[in-house]
């Protein structure tokens, strides 16, 4: 089918670039999910994005609950004046007993899980983690609160990678990991309306300070 006038335009942003934890030290967690922050170069990806879309209209401007998505929206939303809204139900993927600082350091070590989590492509291979399932039901709803909230109009998200690639293969009916390497700071766009969604973007970093390396999903 063809994509309508009146969809709403979601504009899918990751968030900057994350420090790694410690060796030994996990992140902090809100609600059970890692918090970290942005390095300096993350801060540096926020601003780009503010100088890339702050000419550009947009009708609001959504968030997580996480700290990483706020810092990264920070310069947009002062440049564009516009309220920050929350939509936790488009926080990054829940991990389990892998939250904190251990998802990095098993995919480093080519854990015997994290290579059958990516050979499945599943999450939920990780013990504790939200089945697919559950986490398309949530990512689902999160969209839908949004375009009901902004029928027709263009709204930027800052979210995750997991997020982002996740909602991007159930627009297209592509494999789960497909669109897994969603670097930081980047933007990609769907379109929605009703229970059609068009990939129109993805991955664009035209605006970063160089063509960033790939950073694959699981580093979040």
């Amino acid at each position: 089918m063809s994509e309508t006038d009146d969809a709403t335009t979601l504009l899918l942003i990751r968030h900057g670039e994350t420090a790694p934890a410690p060796d030994g030290i996990s992140f902090p967690l809100v609600d059970g999910v890692s918090d970290p922050e942005l390095t300096s170069k993350g801060h540096r990806h926020a601003r780009a994005l503010a100088e890339r879309l702050g000419t550009t209209h947009l009708d609001a401007l959504y968030v997580t609950a996480l700290r990483r998505t706020a810092q990264t929206a920070a310069p947009l939303e002062a440049r564009l004046g516009l309220g920050v809204h929350v939509e936790d139900r488009l926080r990054e993927v829940y991990l389990g007993e892998w939250e904190g600082h251990v998802l990095r350091r098993y995919v480093a070590a080519r854990h015997p899980l994290a290579l059958r989590m990516r050979a499945e492509q599943r999450w939920d291979v990780v013990p504790g983690a939200e089945s697919m399932t559950e986490l398309h039901e949530r990512l689902c709803a999160g969209v839908g609160r949004v375009v009901a909230a902004h029928p027709g109009q263009r709204v930027a998200v800052v979210s995750h990678g997991g997020v982002i690639a996740t909602l991007l293969s159930l627009a297209s009916g592509a494999a789960p990991f497909a669109f897994e390497h969603v670097t930081n700071g980047s933007i990609s766009e769907l379109g929605v309306h009703g229970s059609e969604w068009t990939v129109r973007r993805f991955n664009d970093t035209a605006h970063l300070e160089q063509a960033p390396a790939r950073d694959a999903l699981p580093h979040r």
